[in-house]
């Protein structure tokens, strides 16, 4: 009797902690798109060029480790939002370059936070209710992430026509099954940390929503 109490009382402290971790990730979530957002709006503001691809990578990279170096302590919460704010100022000159080269700039920028909106939620809101284990996937997408790595840097030397649209649409495919993966780690024990959860899933909706940009601009774009 005795074990079967145990064993009931340590069900409901898993659950208990498991919708603690998914409230407090998508409070920080919420948190961190709102204020990449208004940094993304500033650098638009006051025209940031872009960064460049060293600048951009060594910032995404450093703050990355940073972020997961003190996802334990209080000053993690002070890097994921130093990681995200810099991810939006990358963002602002992306947004612009649309604004700017497309007569309908607007309407793109506009759709693509909607359908990046649309995706984010149905997939994450399926892994929630369904509470369906994706951990299957993870072999799947790293042999992915590969594969388009190995693509970008092959577009870096070589011109093959479609190549970028191509990788935008497996990045977009790749990011899709990320959020059922990584909202199914929150739910399956995966993943304990909310710090981390929110990075990952705030990564997979920047790219989501860049690159759904980018295919929108070669095909609904007009001069």
């Amino acid at each position: 009797m005795n074990q079967f109490g145990n064993a009931v009382a340590r069900s409901e402290s898993q659950i208990l902690s498991t919708n603690k971790l998914i409230k407090n990730t998508y409070i920080l979530l919420s948190m961190t798109l709102l204020f990449s957002a208004g940094i993304a709006g500033v650098a638009m503001v006051m025209n940031v060029p872009p960064l460049g691809f060293l600048v951009t990578l060594v910032g995404y990279i450093g703050l990355l480790f940073l972020t997961a170096k003190l996802r334990n302590s209080v000053w993690g919460l002070v890097s994921v939002f130093a990681f995200t704010g810099f991810m939006g100022l990358t963002l602002g000159p992306i947004i612009n370059l649309y604004l700017n080269t497309f007569a309908n700039g607007d309407q793109l920028v506009m759709t693509a936070m909607g359908g990046t909106g649309i995706i984010f939620l149905s997939l994450s809101g399926y892994a929630l209710t369904t509470r369906k284990d994706f951990s299957f996937m993870g072999g799947f997408l790293l042999t992915g992430i590969m594969v388009m790595l190995g693509a970008v840097i092959l577009s870096m030397f070589v011109n093959i026509p479609g190549l970028q649209l191509a990788i935008s649409a497996v990045v977009v495919l790749l990011m899709s099954g990320f959020i059922l993966y990584d909202t199914s780690r929150m739910v399956n024990g995966g993943e304990t940390n909310y710090i981390m959860a929110t990075v990952s899933l705030y990564i997979n909706i920047y790219m989501l929503f860049t690159h759904l940009l980018h295919l929108l601009g070669a095909f609904a774009g007009e001069d």
